[in-house]
């Protein structure tokens, strides 16, 4: 049994340069999504999402191995961020950050499969964020995005670099919701070394 894996299938989307910013054209891709807001490091909605889209993930996993014979790893744990200001993610005020954390699908899971797997999960721990759990059909389009390594703390300098002087010089203005791909698992990878890509959505000016 071939087993699909997003970041293989979609190396054009998964494995930027680290050295330079690349345009990308991401197409209509569809997810688990839960939205909250405020400081992912201290927020309780912010863990309990990502136990639900976990949990339902792996559940769909699972059936998919069991029933379909498909299999697939896994996606990592993306994050679409946004505020009122875009100021705030430099000066990483992030009690005022909303977000929608996801886990991308493959293309033969239906949303009747996404609402067995949330009901399942939903059996075997009661978890608020599971309630909120929906599918998401996102099409970002045209986006400018990078590899980042090092700690969440310090995208600043890069996130500046892009829309300061990256995304004017090109005539490019913002076109959706900071995009973060974790590459990494932060329970065990030192900060200097966690990969995330830093993705952004354009239009022309």
């Amino acid at each position: 049994m071939e087993k699909y894996d997003v970041k293989k299938a979609r190396k054009d989307l998964y494995a930027p340069s680290a050295k330079d910013f690349s345009v990308v054209d991401v197409p209509e891709l569809r997810y688990l999504a839960v939205d909250g807001h405020g400081d992912p490091n201290t927020a309780p909605a912010y863990t309990e999402a990502v136990e639900a889209l976990y949990g339902t993930a792996y559940g769909l996993k699972f059936d998919s191995k069991r029933n379909l014979d498909r299999d697939f790893t896994v996606g990592p744990l993306e994050g679409l961020w946004r505020a009122d200001d875009p100021a705030v993610f430099l000066t990483r005020a992030k009690s005022e950050w909303d977000w929608t954390m996801i886990v991308s699908l493959p293309e033969w899971i239906t949303d009747a499969q996404v609402e067995a797997a949330v009901a399942n999960a939903a059996k075997k721990k009661g978890n608020p964020a599971l309630a909120k759990l929906r599918v998401l059909a996102l099409a970002e389009g045209p986006s400018v995005q990078i590899l980042h390594i090092g700690s969440y703390d310090d995208e600043a300098p890069t996130l500046d670099r892009l829309h300061r002087t990256y995304m004017p010089e090109h005539g490019l203005a913002f076109n959706g919701d900071h995009h973060e791909v974790y590459l990494s698992d932060p329970r065990r990878t030192e900060p200097a070394k966690l990969k995330t890509i830093l993705r952004q959505p354009v239009k022309p000016i």
